[in-house]
């Protein structure tokens, strides 16, 4: 077991980054975060900031020999770096287990080797793999094999043309091209497995998303609990097949009553900050547990939840005289008695940019969810027409 006072090392500063590290202080571990952003939020309130890029080897053997651990905080650092890191101090979760996260060809090809449920798709690496492609894959979607998120990096495409044009919108970056499916609803799944095997879910969440960008994940998920079971069985069965230390998210669609995996997240996920303020334990303090080789926390939900994100259109009034820049009223919010407020401390707002969320709990779920959709609307979240 790596115990407190020891520092560990993040791999990245967004919120989740910052998260990890409140977590970790709070159990009295130090934390040194090495992230290129100068305003990184997880570095405002870490011990210390390496200001570097993740290929800098100078900056990464600093971390290494200031650091008892080292983990990330999103799927898109280099697995060399990770592989480079591991050589002198211990990294969790692996590399190969992050490889494979951050590369959507490699994550489908993982899914349909281990016989695990997924949509139809195609690596797409050139302009005639499209004309190739079998027809039941269209209408689908085209996604960049790296680097997209937040609806980022994807086109939806009618047929085979549009995937084509598509294709060179990307600038011919490689891709997956999957088929389209009809969706009953989302949900997802966050859990914890440690260096035995042993493995603590989180329940499963239903989630909703605005523009590509999760809006709204109710906890419990409106399915059958047999649903609800069966993800997180699912979940267990990708950690253990991908030997995963650490906190783990699983996206699913639910299509005509089945479930199917859409992606995997090898960090915390944004549809798990509900665990912050409704779990005995939330999914930061398994990500510090499962790292330092302590015995993970009980994952179980002490009341219903409704988180919503707060993005950064929520900093722009238009007015006659253009958009104006200022600082939501949270007193809106905070006028909820069974709502928590979370804010980011990141350093300028944009249109997209996850700012914040808050999370409403209750013992009814249903409740719950009216009085967030309240609050969402008290706070200026207006759905499209």
């Amino acid at each position: 077991m790596i115990l407190p006072p020891a520092t560990l090392g993040m791999l990245g500063g967004g919120q989740l980054g910052r998260f990890f590290v409140a977590a970790a202080h709070e159990m009295g571990y130090h934390v040194w975060v090495l992230d290129p952003d100068p305003h990184s939020p997880a570095a405002l309130i870490a011990d210390r900031h390496l200001l570097a890029a993740y290929d800098d080897y100078a900056a990464l053997d600093d971390l290494a020999q200031g650091c008892a651990a080292i983990t990330t905080e999103f799927e898109n650092v280099p697995a060399g770096t990770l592989d480079y890191l591991n050589k002198f101090v211990l990294v969790r979760p692996s590399a190969a287990a992050v490889s494979v996260c951050q590369n959507r060809i490699a994550e489908k090809n993982f899914l349909r080797d281990n016989g695990l449920p997924h949509a139809g798709f195609a690596a797409v690496h050139h302009e005639h793999d499209l004309r190739e492609a079998a027809d039941r894959l269209f209408p689908g979607i085209l996604k960049v094999a790296r680097f997209g998120y937040d609806g980022k990096g994807q086109a939806v495409v009618v047929n085979r043309d549009a995937a084509i044009a598509a294709f060179q919108h990307f600038k011919g970056e490689t891709c997956v091209l999957e088929q389209k499916l009809a969706l009953d609803c989302e949900v997802s799944v966050v859990l914890a497995r440690d260096e035995t095997g042993s493995i603590e879910s989180f329940p499963t969440a239903e989630n909703s998303h605005r523009k590509g960008i999760l809006d709204v994940s109710l906890v419990p998920a409106r399915v059958a609990a047999e649903l609800r079971d069966q993800a997180a069985g699912l979940a267990g069965r990708i950690a253990d097949r991908l030997g995963y230390i650490g906190t783990l998210a699983v996206e699913f669609f639910v299509v005509h009553g089945e479930l199917v995996i859409n992606e995997m997240a090898p960090r915390p996920h944004n549809s798990g900050h509900y665990t912050i303020d409704a779990c005995i334990t939330s999914q930061y303090e398994q990500q510090v547990r499962a790292l330092c080789g302590l015995p993970l926390g009980e994952a179980r939900a002490h009341s219903a939840a409704a988180m919503v994100n707060l993005l950064g259109d929520l900093w722009y009034e238009t007015t006659l005289a253009g958009d104006h820049y200022r600082e939501p009223d949270w007193s809106k919010l905070h006028a909820f008695a069974n709502l928590k407020l979370h804010l980011y401390g990141k350093h300028h707002a944009r249109p997209g940019r996850k700012m914040g969320h808050f999370t409403v709990l209750d013992a009814n779920p249903e409740r719950a969810r009216q009085v967030a959709m309240t609050a969402r609307a008290a706070i200026g979240i207006v759905d499209a027409s």
